[in-house]
């Protein structure tokens, strides 16, 4: 069982569909979480990628053999599935999924009560020991688990809504790219209850994603939104990713927004002294770190990762936090992504200042962001001689891959959990000093 090495990462499961995941391994894997969970009832639901019906029922078998029931929320996406079990109080669930990745990836996110994310720290290793262990049964019929089958699309449209003044929104016109995925069923129904003007992109299900890759954060991915922004004269533009958790942001000039200052933004105008704690990753831009304490709230820094940040917000009771991959939470949405939450409020500020979102986010936009993705076997190696290259950093840390400042500029490089692949973002406090600090870290890269 070396393959369960590869698809177990930090806080999913996921990898290669059929080479490394598979309906053999989903139906174990069943078995596996059922036993850890220990659960009377547990949540599934399965975003629309072409390998999600047939793990699904390999997954529920496994499941149901342990004597588990299960409630069957459909083709949905990653924060209803949150939402469900969270609200509802159900003993856990999992998520089929593989988020952002190309389409050959699934995988299985996994939570317990509360939706709280199970990593590896946290139970994915004691899910796969169990996996490991297991030994062929034979549950009669009577002893299985049953199945309900639930829509929970209307609830979460209920719960979504609440955080949206609708008398106050302007008749604007917003492009949303759902990408095929399935953030595509929100916004479907989103527009026959909102004042606004939605011209929606890739609205249909398609798990091959035929148009583009289901990760906004990829340029690549949103060059027809932008273009359709600019030809529509529209007010702004968002994109979901494949299981609709993460929402990046697109000005009415066609201008991509770096996910930090939609987060800035937020935080300036609708968490100001409200004495919270405030979460981020380590990747985030002085910025946001500069608005959480002008605001009067507390900083608090997390891993990269769902997993990491979801824990925060939880123990530390924190009201919002903010991933630099454009995941946002918010306490009072049961600490879940909570991605129309920001589009609504982006809505409101709009509709009430009067400004286009570029001058919105300008003031925000006060230092230079990079950042490059490169593909290595031996990143611990790396990043080891990287962090020799750089001792004499005012701060230098190994508390999340390797985080070097100093007082004009600073860096993070880390490996990724999810991909095979190192990233490394860069910021300074002008466009010539990142220019070049981003070439002397990759000339540096590149030699060892």
């Amino acid at each position: 069982m070396d393959s369960l090495d590869k698809i177990f990462k930090a806080y999913d499961i996921r990898g290669i569909y059929p080479t490394e995941i598979n309906e053999d391994l989903a139906y174990k894997i069943g078995r596996g979480i059922a036993k850890f969970l220990r659960a009377g009832k547990i949540v599934i639901g399965r975003d629309d990628r072409l390998s999600s019906d047939g793990l699904f029922k390999s997954l529920c078998d496994g499941i149901q053999d342990e004597g588990v029931d299960i409630l069957d929320i459909g083709v949905t996406t990653t924060p209803i599935f949150y939402l469900v079990v969270a609200k509802y109080g159900y003993d856990g669930g999992v998520m089929i999924s593989a988020s952002h990745n190309p389409k050959e990836y699934n995988g299985f996110k996994v939570v317990t009560k509360n939706s709280v994310p199970i990593g590896g720290e946290t139970g994915l290793e004691e899910i796969k020991k169990i996996v490991q262990r297991l030994k062929p049964i034979q549950m009669p019929p009577k002893l299985r688990g049953s199945m309900e089958q639930r829509d929970a699309l209307e609830q979460y449209l209920k719960n979504i809504l609440r955080f949206i003044d609708i008398e106050n929104i302007k008749p604007l016109k917003v492009v949303v790219d759902t990408g095929n995925g399935t953030a595509g069923l929100v916004v479907k129904e989103l527009d026959k209850r909102l004042p606004i003007t939605i011209v929606q992109l890739f609205s249909e299900l398609d798990g091959s994603f035929p148009n583009h890759q289901p990760n906004p954060m990829h340029p690549e991915a949103t060059r027809t939104l932008q273009e359709t922004i600019k030809k529509q004269k529209a007010d702004f533009g968002i994109a979901f990713d494949g299981d609709g958790d993460r929402i990046l942001f697109i000005d009415e000039t066609g201008q991509r927004i770096n996910p930090n200052y939609i987060a800035a933004l937020i935080i300036n105008r609708f968490f100001k002294c409200a004495e919270g704690k405030i979460s981020f990753d380590t990747p985030t831009s002085w910025v946001v770190r500069e608005q959480i304490v002008k605001t009067g709230n507390t900083p608090i820094c997390t891993k990269v990762g769902h997993v990491y940040l979801k824990d925060k917000i939880l123990r530390e009771k924190a009201i919002f936090g903010a991933e630099s991959s454009g995941h946002y939470y918010l306490l009072d949405d049961y600490s879940v992504e909570s991605p129309f939450f920001v589009f609504f409020k982006v809505l409101e500020l709009i509709s009430r200042e009067g400004k286009s979102l570029s001058k919105l986010i300008k003031p925000f936009q006060k230092y230079y962001l990079a950042g490059m993705i490169f593909q290595t076997k031996n990143p611990e190696d790396r990043i080891g001689k990287m962090e020799k290259f750089y001792r004499d950093a005012k701060r230098l840390s190994l508390f999340d891959g390797l985080t070097v400042e100093y007082p004009n500029w600073h860096f993070i490089l880390r490996a990724s959990n999810t991909e095979p692949v190192m990233r490394l973002v860069v910021e300074a406090k002008t466009q010539k000093l990142l220019d070049r600090k981003m070439k002397e870290i990759q000339t540096r890269l590149q030699k060892i």
